[in-house]
């Protein structure tokens, strides 16, 4: 994908037309690409962890404005971490692979897909590892088409069925159906998931939904929207969620999800047929994000 796109940015669903060389987008970003942390990650779900880690390129920025983001110092700074070239990335990316990763983790890659590609471009006939798309769901089904054979493992969240309740706590009330046919669009290009002896992914797709307190029966409804997909995708329930950045301006997000509606949500998810993984609440924890700094 070209950077001309910059000029008039419409990567994201935000379409904000911004002109990145001049100013930032929507998203935060400029016409050059900046990255906080590039390290392996254990904390990732476990096929993609595994037990040498997840091989994470955690990018500045964010197309969505999540008042409860838990990576806000990067995602809602836009001056955190350092500029990249592709060059230097591809770089980065070997040497993680040589460190042994389970693969390259690309964390809220959105508002810089033409650089990634460059980057890939560089790199990809010397990876020998999977490469993973780790984003917020928010995405143009385009965007997707365009990094049709860069990547192998799409990990996109699906935060949302009511959009209004999107509105409110990412700023985006076309959320939910943005959400759907994104996941749709990653399923059809990579397929059903595919693990290898050791149980580590080489190809798919994982839903990632996080329960958000007294917001149970919206996750209910997000497991029956993604009901169709059952078969194609993998599911991963998180129990994580802890108050950051803005949740306390929120009613009902300044507590962690309780025992019962992440059971109540569980129990959704068995009676649809889902495979994939809970989380241990224990994770719902501060010690369990990335140190940026």
């Amino acid at each position: 994908m070209s950077t001309d796109v910059f000029l008039h940015c419409t990567l994201c669903p935000r379409m904000c037309g911004a002109d990145r060389y001049r100013h930032r987008g929507a998203c935060g970003g400029g016409a050059v690409m900046r990255i906080a942390r590039i390290a392996p990650h254990m904390w990732e779900e476990p096929c993609i962890s595994g037990t040498r880690g997840a091989g994470t390129v955690f990018f500045t920025g964010c197309p969505l404005h999540c008042v409860y983001c838990q990576n806000h110092s990067i995602s809602q700074e836009y001056s955190a971490g350092r500029e990249y070239t592709p060059p230097q990335l591809a770089d980065e990316l070997l040497r993680l692979q040589d460190m042994g990763v389970h693969n390259i983790d690309l964390v809220t890659p959105t508002h810089y897909v033409p650089f990634i590609t460059d980057t890939l471009d560089i790199c990809r006939h010397r990876l020998t590892i999977p490469v993973v798309y780790n984003c917020g769901g928010y995405e143009r089904v385009s965007t997707i088409e365009a990094l049709d054979g860069y990547i192998d493992i799409y990990l996109p969240d699906v935060k949302y069925h009511d959009p209004e309740l999107a509105g409110e706590l990412s700023g985006a009330y076309d959320y939910p159906e943005t959400a759907l046919a994104a996941v749709e669009a990653m399923i059809h290009q990579v397929g059903r998931p595919v693990t290898d002896e050791e149980g580590i992914m080489q190809k798919g797709v994982i839903v990632r939904h996080m329960i958000l307190p007294s917001h149970r029966k919206d996750s209910q409804e997000v497991l029956r929207s993604l009901a169709p997909f059952r078969d194609d995708i993998l599911l991963s329930l998180m129990s994580q969620y802890t108050p950051f950045y803005k949740a306390h301006e929120h009613h009902g997000l300044s507590r962690r999800v309780s025992t019962y509606e992440y059971e109540k949500v569980l129990e959704t998810a068995a009676d649809i047929g889902f495979d994939g993984f809970g989380q241990d609440r224990a994770s719902a924890d501060k010690g369990y994000t990335p140190d940026f700094k």
